[in-house]
Order: structure tokens, then sequence, then C-alpha cells
């Protein structure tokens, strides 16, 4: 069943605004832990602001930010809201202590 005119084009103009939109933020890091978490490459968050915001409803927001700092530096990814969400950044949520305890606020 051969292709119509239209569907062959609607196909390349997809093929092309994929590309330009890869192109344009850069590369694609899957980690090597197997968990498969997707991040571009040149993309950095601002861990500060991240943590600050993740931490607001904290009783300790001095522990509490230091830790997400860490996570943040370590995953380059903090989850949205103020806890919960661990599903969007699996490696800041498999984070633990020496003694076993989630590390990550």
């Amino acid at each position: 069943m051969p292709i119509s005119n239209s569907s062959f084009a609607f196909l390349i103009i997809s093929a092309f605004l994929f590309l330009s939109v890869f192109q344009t933020h850069g590369k694609v890091i899957i980690n090597t832990n197997g968990i498969g978490q997707h991040s571009f490459a040149d993309m950095k968050i601002d861990c500060g602001k991240e943590c600050t915001r993740r931490c607001q409803l904290s009783s300790r927001q001095n522990l509490c930010r230091r830790a997400c700092g860490t996570c943040c530096a370590r995953c380059n990814c903090v989850p949205p809201g103020t806890s919960g969400n661990a599903d969007v950044c699996p490696c800041y949520a498999n984070m633990t202590t020496h003694g076993g305890r989630k590390k990550c606020p």
C-alpha cells in the first residue's frame, strides 16, 4: 500500500522537528544504575533554589537543605513539591545514609 504525499510530508516534517528539538537540548544520559533516569547533559538545575523550595515547610530547614543539596548535586534532580513525588527522581529517592535510612528529604 503506497504512502500518500501528505502522509509522507507529515512524516518528514515530524522527523525534522524531532531532530531540531533533540539537538537544541543536548544529549540524553541514561544512568548506569539500571533505573533509566533521563536527563539533559547540558542542563544543570539550581540546587540552592530547588532545595529551598523543597524544604520550605521542614521544621529543620538548614538540615533539610544540606541533605537536599548533596542529593541534588549527585542526581541533578529534585522532586516537585515539598515532600513525596520520589518517582520523578529515582536517583534522589534511592540514596541512603550509612545506616540505611533515606538520605534525601
